[in-house]
């Protein structure tokens, strides 16, 4: 079967098997949360100040900044969704590699660090707050139930890696000043929300198609060898 066709399917099957997890919506914060962690530390990296992260039960969130105009502002406009993809891969990433524990404490870190430096509102705290606990519950449960936790994780990410560039491509073309990241993009560079959103969209079903690649590779079988007595 044709690999962009298989990506396709594998992401159509998570979005709907996810739907029947409890809670799943709650987890899909997750990605809102690396979204404006990529604003953030594009920020910084461009020697901008970042005043404060918000983080919405809707999904949605708000990263305030000062920074100067120009490419800059292109670029962190650009970081949101692109960072968002690039995680879904390093999760598969982390998964080939079995590094599934390692995983979930590098998740609950850059949770902590949201805390102690970006988010303020009042949700966003709580949710991320819970999130770690969860998250370090799930590490100390044993390896399947540990692993089976950060598979979820994985393809949530996966999934709203794509379907967030998906709607607001759906934006673009409905109501583009509305259209978040690709409006900000539209007003700095004069190209237009619909091809911002195309390129997001595009971006993010390649990094899918990396990080799927990563899951149906075959994983080394793990053995344990004893030395005998003598």
């Amino acid at each position: 079967m044709n690999k962009w066709l298989k990506t396709i399917l594998y992401l159509l099957g998570a979005a709907i098997l996810t739907r029947f997890i409890p809670f799943s919506s709650w987890f899909r914060i997750m990605d809102t949360m690396i979204h404006e962690l990529g604003h953030a530390v594009t920020t910084l990296l461009l020697s901008g100040r970042v005043l404060s992260i918000a983080l919405n039960p809707d999904h949605s969130g708000t990263t305030l900044s000062v920074l100067e105009s120009g490419w800059r502002t292109t670029l962190v406009s650009l970081s949101g969704y692109m960072s968002a993809s690039l995680f879904a891969v390093l999760m598969f990433y982390g998964y080939a590699k079995r590094k599934q524990g390692e995983g979930l404490l590098a998740i609950s870190g850059i949770a902590v660090l949201m805390i102690l430096l970006f988010v303020r509102n009042g949700y966003g705290l709580l949710w991320l707050t819970i999130f770690v606990v969860i998250t370090l519950v799930f590490y100390f449960l044993g390896t399947r139930i540990r692993n089976a936790y950060y598979l979820l994780l994985a393809f949530l990410s996966l999934e709203e890696s794509v379907m967030g560039p998906f709607s607001l491509l759906v934006y673009a073309i409905s109501q583009p000043s509305g259209a978040g990241d690709a409006a900000n993009l539209a007003r700095s560079t004069m190209v237009p929300a619909f091809l911002w959103s195309l390129l997001f969209l595009a971006f993010s079903l390649w990094c899918a198609k990396i990080a799927l690649s990563l899951f149906w590779r075959k994983r080394p079988v793990m053995q344990s060898r004893s030395r005998g007595s003598y």
